[in-house]
């Protein structure tokens, strides 16, 4: 059963837009960290940028897997772009967007996976989780205090501020965005991959970081085998965080690949 996602729709700038695009982010991550890129692809379409389940603003479930994730987003592109829509998909997002185009091919008009594979990975996040959860929450008033606190754990100020954002801080005390619980129990699942059946044969565009593991010439026989119509493109010098490291370059590539399914 889906879950009604939270979502933000940045509108087309041009009067004649090509389809929507619907942008599904990574682990810990929200919509939000698209906000940039997404007003540039609204030059050309609309974008509509989802929190995904048990992230950002929207609901929280027990169920923390890509098949759910896949019928949260297919139901995004019913409500919010008429059955149809390009999607981007970043790391967990990209995930679940692989698992979307083979399981509703018929919704997507291209598929855009950010720095992952179609392979389970032996790493895990679990220690960024661990170290949110351990956040006495009841003693922090301000950002900077929880900034302090998360430093004990997690030493580089990026991905503190990244991980930072799972956490709402208002006037009145400070609650987490992110079922942190969920999240944590069900890493195996989100860094694994279940091999599904079947294949999207629709125009995929994978966009890797070429200074990043994610996306390596291993993983090349998985992505033939479930999207024969892929091509790999990488970014010289780019990490895993790649719309956030070379945003100008991501968007340049995926704008033209768009432009040209929509011609």
């Amino acid at each position: 059963m889906s879950l009604s996602l939270h979502i933000t729709k940045v509108d087309a700038q041009n009067p004649a837009p090509g389809l929507p695009l619907v942008m599904a982010h990574g682990l810990l991550g929200q919509g939000r960290n698209f906000g940039t890129l997404a007003r540039g692809f609204a030059a050309e379409r609309d974008v509509i940028i989802v929190d995904m389940r048990n992230h950002g603003d929207s609901p929280w479930s027990d169920v923390m897997d890509y098949p759910s994730m896949a019928t949260d987003l297919a139901a995004v592109i019913d409500t919010h772009a008429q059955g149809r829509a390009h999607v981007f998909g970043h790391s967990m997002g990209g995930k679940a967007a692989m698992r979307l185009a083979l399981d509703h091919p018929a919704k997507l008009a291209s598929l855009t996976v950010a720095d992952i594979a179609p392979v389970a990975y032996t790493h895990s996040h679990a220690e960024q989780v661990d170290a949110l959860r351990s956040l006495d929450l009841t003693s922090i008033r301000k950002r900077a205090e929880a900034d302090a606190a998360l430093k004990e754990k997690v030493s580089d100020p990026t991905m503190r501020a990244f991980l930072l954002q799972n956490l709402r801080i208002t006037g009145e005390g400070v609650t987490r965005r992110s079922n942190l619980d969920i999240l944590g129990a069900a890493m195996d699942t989100l860094v694994g991959w279940d091999d599904p059946q079947g294949r999207y044969d629709g125009p995929t565009l994978f966009v890797a970081g070429g200074a990043s593991a994610y996306v390596l010439p291993e993983h090349e026989p998985a992505i033939d085998a479930l999207f024969p119509n892929a091509r790999i493109q990488r970014i010289p010098g780019a990490g895993h965080w790649i719309h956030a490291e070379k945003p100008q370059e991501v968007l340049d590539l995926t704008t033209a690949f768009l432009n040209q399914v929509d011609a």
